[in-house]
């Protein structure tokens, strides 16, 4: 939009700090550097050959550890031009100063190379690994080696002592990086940004400011030992950028106070000239070594503490939303904790629940069953399943699966209680149940007549067979009687297939009117034949069922306008055997056939005894 000074060519105005924001960053290194420089120097030159703690290279290497590799040269050539410039306002001796700066910006590149070998890798002074390659590399290994270098040339021009020399540079640079590269790191990241927390704990650092002043200023009252509890406080306070400011407060007051002749470390001074310094030195190097220590330990309590929280919203999430009620108990089937889903599942707050034992809402019935899968978790088992029935809050039942699963004490391994994942399987048991009375009608199907309802032949063989057996074992007569309709033929001839069908079943029915006993068996053995199983039945017994189908099937007088008698008759044959040993039930079915036949050739509309060999009329003149 025209005139509007917000857009420009489309496209959202960069902030002015974070466009400039690199020559920004070089021109703190630059002021920081030079001042550093110029004041350690300046103090060098009061302490004359005193080895305070040299702290430009620590202040230059956090710079180039928080800053991408290709951005290096930039930030070695503004450590190094402001090196040279703060050192030589601070002493004058440019050439000599060129000669250490060049030394310590290579001993800074070794170090950050030697730290920090791939770009997107950042320092992490709170990790115990870190903090190993930290000493190894920046503390040890960068100073040794400029140091090496160092004594050689103070011997070749200056002609000192190159041991003194070597230990000089390496402990001044040493240390120097070891107090100030965490604490500029520290700064750098957390850019002291003020919270609620922070100005609330503001008398801690004020404190700290007074007991420094104090302790390094005098030594009538000894309270330097106040400064470490001090630098804790800041610590879990405010945290570890504010607690490295303040020991970088430390560190340039002792300075201060130790060159010009003041504080209770000049009493080491009767044993060398260099002694306060050294104390200064390991006074020092101990409060960043107990502030990092207790940084990492806090650090791994808020990873722990966080990792907890994570475990605490999944666990939340998954139990807010599983459909599965999830119980924890112990052996004495008290709950310790019952998930949420348990007033969605059954109408069962978890408070309530809580107030029952683990089997007291199990349905009577199905509680032994329950009780066994707990004796068996007893006993060591791990997990088992069971299926039973609990009570809804409303007084009704409802069909569950329980998981259960052994819960082990995490220390000492042994069985502490029972973990319950209850699922609601009472739609499953509905369609099992479905699926079982379809598979019964099915299997009704399958063995039953259609026509008559009776069972069928395939029935019919398996019952004579299972009966066969028994007789078999018991030694229990097994009698057959096999009827067939009389003139069924003209029968259907003259009225008719479905007439025909009326009076199969007008004969079924009279059978089954007289074959009353739930042992016995009326099928239709094909045809318009029908089979009658009688088990432990003797012969005079079969014959008089026989007699009396016979009578029951008249009375109905069905007309059969070519049956002699006008009526619907039937014959019937009657076999009777004990089974044995070598014998089936096909031999059964065979005399009763044959009895079958002998009373349609003697005339019809009989009963015809097998084993007797004679035919029993039927009565013809029926009332």
């Amino acid at each position: 939009m025209r005139g509007s000074p917000g857009i420009q060519h489309g496209r959202c105005p960069v902030p002015w700090k974070r466009k400039h924001g690199f020559a920004l960053r070089l021109a703190g290194c630059f002021l920081s550097v030079a001042l550093a420089a110029g004041f350690v120097v300046s103090f060098r030159q009061a302490g004359a050959e005193s080895n305070m703690l040299w702290i430009v290279n620590g202040l230059l290497l956090a710079y180039l550890l928080l800053a991408p590799r290709w951005r290096w040269p930039a930030y070695l050539a503004t450590g190094m031009t402001a090196e040279l410039a703060g050192s030589t306002l601070a002493a004058g001796h440019w050439k000599i100063n060129l000669l250490l700066t060049l030394l310590n910006t290579a001993e800074v590149a070794i170090s950050a190379h030697l730290l920090r070998r791939r770009s997107l890798e950042l320092p992490q002074f709170t990790e115990s690994g870190y903090l190993l390659r930290f000493a190894g590399f920046a503390i040890l290994a960068g100073p040794a080696a400029m140091g090496l270098l160092f004594s050689v040339l103070a011997v070749s021009l200056l002609h000192g002592n190159p041991v003194s020399s070597f230990l000089s540079w390496v402990i001044s640079d040493g240390l120097g990086t070891a107090v100030t590269t965490p604490a500029c790191v520290a700064i750098f990241r957390a850019r002291l940004r003020t919270s609620a927390r922070v100005a609330n704990a503001w008398r801690y650092p004020a404190l700290l400011l007074v007991i420094t002043l104090v302790g390094f200023s005098q030594t009538r009252v000894p309270v330097l030992f106040l400064v470490y509890p001090l630098l804790v406080l800041v610590l879990l306070r405010m945290g570890i950028a504010w607690a490295s400011l303040g020991a970088l407060f430390v560190t340039v007051t002792g300075s201060y106070f130790t060159l010009h002749g003041h504080g209770p470390l000049l009493i080491a001074k009767t044993l060398t000239s260099a002694a306060p310094i050294v104390l200064l030195q390991i006074y020092i190097a101990s409060g960043m070594f107990m502030l990092y220590s207790i940084s990492i330990a806090l650090d791994r309590q808020k990873a722990t503490e966080r990792r907890l929280q994570q475990i605490v919203s999944l666990h939340h999430l998954v139990t807010e939303n599983s459909r599965d009620v999830i119980i924890l108990a112990d052996f004495e089937e008290r709950r310790s904790y019952v998930s949420s889903a348990a007033q969605r599942l059954a109408g069962w707050s978890p408070e309530e629940l809580l107030q029952y034992k683990s089997l007291e809402l199990v349905h009577p019935e199905d509680r032994p069953r329950a009780e066994a899968a707990m004796r068996t978790l007893r006993s060591g088992m791990e997990d088992v399943m069971v299926e039973c029935r609990v009570c809804k809050r409303n007084g009704d039942y409802m069909w569950v699966e329980a998981s259960l699963r052994l819960v082990r004490d995490p220390v000492t391994g042994v069985p502490s209680g029972v973990l319950n994942m209850v699922r609601d399987i009472s739609e499953r048991k509905m369609a099992e149940n479905e699926l079982r009375n379809a598979y019964h009608a099915i299997e009704a199907l399958a063995v039953t007549d259609p026509l008559t309802h009776l069972a069928n032949r395939r029935r019919l063989d398996q019952f004579l067979t299972s009966e066969w057996r028994r007789g078999m074992r018991e030694h229990q007569p097994l009698s057959l009687l096999l009827v067939d309709v009389d003139h069924f033929k003209p029968y259907n001839d003259t009225y008719g297939h479905l007439r025909g069908d009326g009076c199969l079943k007008q004969i079924a029915e009279s059978a089954m009117d007289v074959v009353t006993r739930p042992g016995d068996l009326v099928a239709r053995f094909g045809g318009e034949e029908f089979a009658v199983v009688l088990p432990n039945t003797p012969n005079e017994g079969a014959m008089k069922v026989a007699e009396e189908i016979c009578v029951s099937l008249r009375q109905r007088r069905l007309e059969h306008r070519d049956s002699p008698l006008g009526y619907v008759t039937i014959s019937v044959g009657c076999a009777t055997m004990v089974p044995g040993l070598g014998q089936h039930a096909p031999l059964l079915i065979q005399k009763a056939d044959d009895a079958l036949y002998a009373a349609k050739r003697n005339g019809r509309n009989q009963v015809h005894n097998a084993d007797a060999g004679h035919a029993v009329a039927a009565i013809s003149q029926a009332s």
